[in-house]
This record gives C-alpha cells, sequence and structure tokens, in this order.
C-alpha cells in the first residue's frame, strides 16, 4: 500500500502578512504509494462477484451500443453525461441545456463568458481525445495523461501554467491554502511523482487483473499521487475509461460511472482514502482496505451500465418516434440522417448540421425546416448576437432525466430524492 513520511513546513513567519495559522510551520505526513507493476492483489469472494457483474453490465452496454443507428452519436451523449458528472465531484455544476448550449456557442466561435460550462467543456475535450488516443490493446503513457491534462485545463487561469506539467512542489487537500498543517490528506512528495507515473502506466499496460479491478486500481493510485496543480480528479476519472478501452471492456460506450460516484460521494471518498494504507501491501488491512474499494467502484459501474442500458433505450425511442412524425421521404434523405445525428448534438446550428451530415447548404435547411415542422426540433437563439440555434428537447430532456436517476441512491427520484445538486426535471 505504501508508506508514510514525517516532513516539515517552514513557516513563512509573520511579516508575510497571512494569520498565525497559515504562516506558522508544522510537522506533517506525506504519503508514498508502493509502486503497482507486478504486485498481486487478493480479492474475496464477495469483491470477484461484483467485479464480475460490472464487467458483465459494462461489456452489454457496449455490444448493445454497437447495433444502434449511430454508435458515435450516442458515445458522444454518454461521454458528455460522464464528462459532467465527473466535473460535478468538483464543484463544477452545469445542466445539460447551458452545457450544450455553451458547446454550440463555441463551434460557432462565440466562446461567450460563462466560464463554468467552459471548464466542463475542457472535460468533456480531454475526455474525447483520452478515449480517441486510447484503443484496444494500446499503452496507457505519462505523454497521454499529460495531454489529457493540458486540454482540461486549457483557456483556464490555470492553463497556461500548470497545464499538460506534473507540478513541481507540495500539494495537499483539505485545510489551509497556505499551509498543510491541517490537510486532510498529503500526496506523495514532488521529487517521487514522475517514477510514480511511470510505474502506473506500466502496471495500466498489464493484463493479469480483470480490467474493472485494474481501472478502480489505477484510479485510487492515481489519486494518492495527486501529480497536477490542479484537475487531479477529472484526469483520475478519466484514466478510469482509458483502461476500460486499453483493456477492451469498451470500444463503443462510456458508461456515467462518476453519476454514481458522485451520488454516494462520501463512500467514494472514503473507499480512496482507504487505499492510502500505511504498511505492506499483503497485509490484512491493506487486502480490506482494496477489496472495499474495489466494491464500491465495481457496484458504481454495474449501476451505470444498466442505467445507461436503459437511457440509450428511451433515445432509440425517441428517435422511431421521431420518423413516425417525420412521415414518407426517402432513405437517404438528410432530415433521416439528421436524425441519426442529433443525440450526440441535441443542440444544433446549420452549419454544425451540415458538417455532420455532409450534405448541402439547401439539403441541410430544408431538413432542419421538415424536422422543425415535425417537432423534432424547436428554433432557439443563442448569445449576445443571437445566432440561430435548433434544440432536440426531447434528447435534452432524457438526458436531464439520467442525471436525476442516477443522483437518487434507490435509482428513482419518486421513490427516493437526489443525494445531490441536480437540474430541475423539465
Amino acid at each position: 500500500m505504501g508508506v508514510r513520511e514525517e516532513r516539515i513546513w517552514e513557516g513563512k513567519g509573520p511579516e508575510s502578512g497571512l494569520l498565525r495559522r497559515d504562516h506558522q510551520g508544522c510537522r506533517y505526513e506525506v504519503y508514498i504509494p508502493d509502486h503497482l507493476h507486478g504486485q498481486e492483489f487478493t480479492f474475496d469472494s464477495s469483491t470477484a462477484a461484483d467485479i464480475s457483474d460490472a464487467e458483465r453490465a459494462t461489456r452489454d452496454l457496449d455490444a448493445k451500443t454497437s447495433t444502434l443507428a449511430d454508435t458515435a452519436a450516442l458515445a458522444r451523449l454518454l461521454l458528455r453525461t460522464e464528462s459532467v458528472a465527473s466535473s460535478k465531484i468538483e464543484g463544477l455544476v452545469v445542466g445539460a441545456r447551458r452545457l450544450l448550449r455553451a458547446d454550440a456557442a463555441r463551434a460557432s466561435g462565440d466562446d461567450g463568458d460563462d466560464v463554468t460550462a467552459a471548464e466542463v467543456l475542457g472535460n468533456v475535450e480531454a475526455m474525447t481525445y483520452a478515449l480517441q488516443t486510447v484503443h484496444t490493446g494500446s499503452p496507457i503513457t505519462v505523454p497521454v495523461l499529460l495531454e489529457t491534462h493540458r486540454r482540461l485545463l486549457e483557456g483556464t487561469a490555470l492553463g497556461d501554467d500548470h497545464g499538460g506539467r506534473i507540478r513541481d512542489r507540495q500539494n495537499w487537500i483539505g485545510g489551509s491554502s497556505y499551509n498543510p498543517c491541517a490537510a486532510v490528506f498529503v500526496p506523495a512528495p514532488p521529487e517521487v511523482v514522475e517514477d510514480l507515473l511511470v510505474d502506473l502506466c506500466a502496471f495500466c499496460s498489464e493484463d493479469s487483473l480483470p480490467p474493472v479491478a485494474q481501472a478502480a486500481i489505477a484510479h485510487a493510485q492515481f489519486e494518492n499521487i495527486h501529480p497536477f496543480a490542479d484537475g487531479n480528479g477529472r484526469v483520475g476519472r478519466a484514466l478510469i475509461h482509458m483502461v476500460f478501452r486499453s483493456r477492451g471492456l469498451t470500444q463503443h460506450a462510456s458508461p456515467p460511472v462518476s453519476l454514481v460516484l458522485a451520488t454516494h460521494v462520501q463512500d467514494y471518498l472514503a473507499g480512496l482514502r482507504g487505499t492510502a494504507y500505511d504498511g505492506p501491501p499483503d497485509s490484512k488491512k491493506a487486502i480490506a482496505a482494496i477489496n472495499r474499494w474495489l466494491g464500491i467502484f465495481a457496484g458504481a459501474c454495474a449501476r451505470a451500465a444498466v442505467d445507461a442500458m436503459r437511457f440509450e433505450e428511451r433515445i432509440r425511442a425517441i428517435q422511431g418516434e421521431w420518423r413516425t412524425r417525420l412521415g414518407p421521404v426517402r432513405s437517404d434523405a438528410a432530415a433521416l440522417r439528421l436524425i441519426d445525428v442529433l443525440p450526440g448534438a441535441p443542440v444544433i446550428t446549420l452549419a454544425s448540421a451540415q458538417s455532420m451530415i455532409d450534405r448541402s447548404l439547401r439539403a441541410t435547411i430544408d431538413a432542419m425546416k421538415r424536422l422543425s415542422d415535425a417537432g423534432v426540433v424547436m428554433p432557439a437563439h443563442l448569445g449576445r448576437q443571437r445566432k440561430q440555434i435548433y434544440e432536440a428537447r426531447e434528447i435534452i430532456d432524457v438526458f436531464t432525466a439520467l442525471e436525476r436517476q442516477l443522483a437518487s441512491p434507490a435509482g428513482d427520484t419518486k421513490i427516493e430524492p437526489p443525494a445531490r445538486p441536480v437540474p430541475a426535471r423539465q
């Protein structure tokens, strides 16, 4: 599991102008995790069953997604859902419509002034890059993690100084911003971070563990290393999906695991903290801690996959209703192609629609009018320049409903209310 080492924090002195509790020095402990590459893990029978159930549900989701009319569109929507959820754990709360409108604005060249939405879109971009880069059997490397982080922070206040760079100073979680004296957790010191990241990537290239177990352990190790000045949680949750993709567990869909972890955030954080155990990795306490974390993680994966399958069934039903409303058209009609791609881009402009379906502007305009007349999309205006956009509101509502559903510990907000802030029901 690792060791804790005592360090001394040199205070800044009263002349710093800080409060006494902030300028004083102290003794604190850093946590240095063991290397993972080549390490053996012991799973109890209950944990092994949980891992098996999670992998079965995740494979079923991926297989089902591959049979749908436009896999890429639905995969984009699920990826966006996972990115929103991962950001939500960091306190970046953005509703579906707000995010999709910000995305449409950015695509049309208007960056806007929604800073929070821009940060979440950075997470979408980072996740997209990670999953487009890592394929079945391909390695997860330190440069891939660094580029994922760079894309995450691009355009933010920290992006220029810290994006894509391993930290060169100590960081910590909780307590004061000025010293680690009252920190909840102090991760690995900067001088060992790069070595630990290299070892983590070597571990991610192994195939001796079930993919769900490997992803859970890799995520916990990443959080215990905390290699960046900011964005560690979001990159660490992107790593989960990189492992899934590298091991071939998923190829088409990204189950919104973070939505479930965000609902049970106290269990999630407690499970992660438990893996930072001081002592040998084969001790009873260490084995119990890793099994406890694996049980939490596997349960989140299984529920995310099952609820995502229901989500995709609803999307497919909506597309069927749209085709009925549209009425008879040629099989190669631009309007039908738009119905295929709308789940991946529920807020769309004429320019983005034309690009997605690769038809002429005239054909795209005609198709959008037909869909608007059929109630598939609703015209709206965006931003100060009042740019014309079209919204597939039924898709946005299903997107919102999935987030609300996964925010309920019971899986149904009518039975048990959401355990965290969620968008209002439309």
